[in-house]
This record gives structure tokens, C-alpha cells and sequence, in this order.
């Protein structure tokens, strides 16, 4: 027999779970166009900017929001070393607020982007990605110029776990300079969910 507490927790789950889906679908799937002046995603989770540094690793980098050819962005600057088992500069967000977001509706992610002509990844986190360094990852290549990148969902490979990518269960989006001494510089105008 269910009790009253229950039957409540259970209300609220499926309001929460319909919240993060309609939330992750919210205009036509944009999760940030850096338009916000509080500096939070349309989702109303905050940009982290994360370097090896938490492991013990060399790089560094700097994050900022800047206008580029009338086009508000979020810019990643930085050095990747491999010293010290290091090797990455990440800016990455949180899909919800509460719980995992379900994109399942969509094919892949979507990206408005300018570099330097460098290789980067997107990784995705899941609710099957509890260790740190798991994830789903993707790349491109971010030209000098403006560019619309679609990554599939099919073109995300598992890193350092099993399962495939389950795109109800989503946790982290994160857009990475990795694997490499290289210098990165990246400049995201829009970034969302691409049907």
C-alpha cells in the first residue's frame, strides 16, 4: 500500500523529470547563446572552466565572455601540457539543475564555433559515467572563421566504460582541448541539441 508521502515523492519525481525535458527541448534545443547577462546557460546552470590542474597537471587556461563580429561568445584560452600525467583545458555545464536531461528527441549536438584551426571534443556525461575520466567524446575541427558543427549522437565514442550513450539519462556537456601539447583557443557563440 503506498502512503501519502509516496504517492508525493513520486508526483514530484515525474514533475522534475518532465521539468529537465522540457528544459533540455527549450527553443528548439539551445542550451547557451551567452545572450544572459548573469552569466548563466538558458538551462540556469553556470560555465566551468577545468584543467588538469585538479590532478595534478601543468595546464592552464583562461575563460571569458567576449563580443566577436556582433556575436556574444564564451572563449577558452589556454596551453595544454602532458607534463606531470596532464593533458587537457575544459569549459563544461551541468544539463539540469535536478536530475538527468532526456535529449532523446534530438540527433546529436550543435555547435557555432571559431579557433585556430585546432582539433577539440565535446564530451557528454551520463548517469553511466561516475568516475572523472569517462565520458562519450566527439570531435572537430574549429577553423578561423565562423562555422556550424553537427556531431551526431551516433559519432559520440565511450571512453574508459561500456555502455553505449544513453541520451535520456544526460548529465555534462563539456567542450575540451585534449590529449596533446597544443595551444587552444575557442570562441562558442551557440552550442544546444540539433534534430
Amino acid at each position: 500500500m503506498q502512503t501519502v508521502a509516496m504517492r508525493r515523492a513520486a508526483r514530484l519525481l515525474a514533475m522534475t523529470t518532465l521539468f529537465t525535458t522540457i528544459a533540455g527541448a527549450d527553443a528548439g534545443g539551445l542550451i547557451d547563446d551567452f545572450a544572459a547577462a548573469d552569466g548563466l546557460s538558458r538551462l540556469g546552470t553556470p560555465w566551468r572552466l577545468v584543467t588538469d590542474q585538479v590532478m595534478g597537471g601543468v595546464s592552464s587556461a583562461a575563460l571569458r565572455r567576449r563580443t566577436l563580429d556582433g556575436r556574444q561568445a564564451l572563449c577558452l584560452q589556454g596551453d595544454v601540457s602532458l607534463a606531470n600525467n596532464g593533458g587537457f583545458v575544459q569549459v563544461n555545464l551541468d544539463l539540469s539543475r535536478s536530475g538527468p536531461l532526456d535529449a532523446s528527441q534530438f540527433a546529436g549536438v550543435r555547435l557555432l564555433v571559431r579557433g585556430n584551426g585546432e582539433t577539440y571534443n565535446v564530451h557528454l556525461k551520463t548517469t553511466a559515467t561516475s568516475m572523472p575520466w569517462q565520458s562519450y567524446r566527439a570531435d572537430f575541427i574549429a577553423d578561423t572563421t565562423w562555422r556550424e558543427i553537427h556531431l551526431p549522437f551516433a559519432a559520440f565514442s565511450p571512453h574508459r566504460l561500456v555502455p553505449a550513450l544513453d541520451t535520456t539519462r544526460l548529465k555534462r556537456l563539456g567542450v575540451v582541448a585534449i590529449g596533446r601539447v597544443m595551444h587552444a583557443e575557442l570562441c562558442i557563440a551557440e552550442v544546444g541539441f540539433y534534430e
